[in-house]
């Protein structure tokens, strides 16, 4: 039976779904985008504050569920701009270091102005 997965240390859903759901030893983690856990509020800048805010969102949501970062093996990204992939792609890089779980990134309109949206998979550890 799926789990959900809730930590005040990423932000509170802003619609009708889970931050994470846990199901077959895998963690499908909700689109994450640029806000304040603290404050649940959008903090936009650039694409790159607003992507090391996403990543470390997701950080977050991974460790509630009980893996890592090392432990992703699917990412979605989303860009308003994919003039920005260069920038996005730096931070993502360094946030990985060297995992490299497969990518997808694709420019899209997103709502509330911001510039980037990630979500992705995980294992849990055996």
């Amino acid at each position: 039976m799926p789990t959900v997965v809730t930590t005040k240390d990423a932000p509170t859903p802003v619609g009708p779904y889970s931050q994470a759901i846990v199901a077959g030893g895998m963690v499908y983690v909700a689109g994450q985008g640029p806000i304040d856990p603290a404050t649940g509020k959008f903090d936009l800048g650039d694409v790159t504050h607003e992507t090391e805010l996403t990543l470390n969102n997701i950080k977050a949501i991974l460790e509630a569920a009980g893996t890592t970062v090392e432990n992703v093996v699917k990412v979605g990204v989303y860009l308003t701009d994919l003039g920005n992939f260069a920038d996005m792609n730096a931070v993502y890089a360094e946030f990985f270091g060297d995992t490299k779980p497969a990518r997808t990134t694709v420019g899209t309109a997103l709502g509330f102005n911001i510039k980037v949206e990630i979500d992705c998979i995980a294992a849990l550890p055996e």
